[in-house]
């Protein structure tokens, strides 16, 4: 998945992105051409299984038509690549020869010339319709060096049946989501789930009472936990966890869905509320034995028992909700430029763009947002990302989330830890690191 100060440009993004949901016509690209370099033979890393199988597919098979060479994809564990990101991307032996790459990771790696520069090909690419905030994160001096790949914003789902047991409606506002959830809540189920050490949807709760996790402040970024705002989302945040969810303190941004969904061996949901990408919804719902692997279930959405809602504000509307997504990049270490630049130009051509938001994943060109549908996963996607905010722009952010500290924090004080003591503590650690 980002970053800038760019929360205005979120907001203006998403509007570009309901005016085309809306219905606006969209512009084709050109489709990619062959380069005169010949085959080359290419690594393309992707982190986690955000992308499906059937565009990883068409990936391969589009890269031997148009380059003539073989395309191999790998698959990176969000866990351990940012460190397999620093080791192998300087290294021309090891390194993938195109990367997906958090968008909050961008600056650090941009930065430091981890990149190819690809200005050049901007307008190929799709120019001033990419998606603005994830371009600019991108940006060094003027020249881009990574692009994003998709989007994506955080919504909530939740069981109508129990809702409707319980004798709860859909919330207005963040107190009446807390009161929701402290009703639903049971000895078996939460009534919201949310894991302890879940700082990237816990954060919502610091940005829907005015806090920030850094602000820059003459030239230096500095740590926020410790303003008053942030606090009193905290407090509000502990308070949810500790009367509405189950799930373990030392949980992270993991499978919520895996929680409202029957559980197979007891027939009953563990959650009544989650939230979670839009692209979960492909996992929530009705689980039949998949018929291409007995071993594993397909999750069939049932309008009945599931619906969606935006996460509200304190005071009603739309709380601010961390945006996903990913950039992409070359890496400057390649060997391989000029394939690496045709596997670009496959990934931005406008059947791919399509392919992604058919898929729930919020293309990088927003001409073509009009292919996430009209549906209320698309509704709820716009409505949720209008509102999104990105983690702090800083050199440095990158080694603040691989370091684990936010996951520290937030389950210290989801735990029930003394929440000021806390965040000076953190504040001080993370000061030590975000400024590169």
């Amino acid at each position: 998945m980002k970053k800038r100060t760019i929360s205005g440009t979120v907001a203006a993004t998403a509007a570009v992105a309901m005016l085309a949901l809306a219905g606006c016509s969209t512009t084709p690209a050109p489709a990619p051409t062959p380069t005169a370099a010949g085959p080359e033979d290419i690594t393309f890393w992707l982190i986690g299984g955000d992308t499906p199988q059937a565009l990883r597919d068409y990936l391969v098979d589009q890269y031997e038509e148009v380059n003539g060479g073989t395309l191999t994809i790998e698959e990176q564990g969000w866990g351990d690549v940012l460190t397999k990101l620093q080791t192998q991307l300087p290294d021309a032996a090891n390194t993938p020869d195109v990367t997906e790459i958090g968008n909050t990771w961008s600056p650090t790696f941009t930065s430091v010339g981890a990149f190819s520069d690809i200005t050049d090909l901007v307008p190929e690419l799709g120019g001033d319709s990419l998606l603005p905030s994830f371009v600019e994160v991108g940006e060094v001096d003027g020249k881009n060096y990574a692009l994003p790949y998709y989007f994506g914003s955080r919504y909530n789902f939740y069981r109508k049946d129990l809702y409707a047991a319980a004798g709860v409606e859909v919330p207005k506002t963040l107190g009446e989501f807390a009161e929701n959830a402290a009703k639903l809540t049971t000895p078996e189920l939460s009534g919201f789930y949310i894991g302890g050490s879940d700082w990237r949807n816990g954060i919502s709760w610091i940005f829907a009472y005015g806090g920030d996790l850094a602000k820059n402040e003459g030239g230096t970024w500095k740590s926020t936990l410790s303003d008053p705002k942030s606090i009193e989302g905290l407090e509000a945040l502990q308070d949810l966890y500790t009367t509405s969810s189950h799930a373990p303190v030392t949980e992270f941004d993991s499978t919520p869905w895996v929680n409202i969904n029957d559980n197979e061996a007891t027939g009953q949901p563990e959650a009544a509320t989650i939230i979670a990408p839009g692209w979960a919804h492909w996992s929530i719902g009705d689980l039949t034995p998949d018929p291409a692997d007995a071993t594993k279930t397909v999750a069939t959405w049932n309008d009945d028992v599931f619906g969606t809602f935006v996460l509200p504000g304190v005071d009603g509307g739309v709380a601010p909700v961390f945006a996903g997504g990913s950039n992409i990049g070359i890496s400057a270490a390649s060997t391989h430029q000029a394939g690496a630049r045709d596997l670009l130009r496959i990934i931005f051509s406008p059947e791919y763009q399509q392919m992604l938001g058919e898929n729930g994943l919020g293309p990088a060109n927003l001409d073509y947002t009009s292919s996430l549908g009209d549906d209320q996963f698309a509704k709820a996607l716009a409505e949720s990302a209008a509102g999104s905010k990105l983690t702090p722009a800083a050199p440095g952010w990158a080694a603040v989330e691989g370091s684990g500290l936010l996951e520290e924090f937030f389950g210290k004080v989801n735990g029930g830890g003394d929440i000021a003591a806390l965040a000076a503590e953190y504040d001080a650690k993370i000061d030590e690191l975000i400024n590169g």
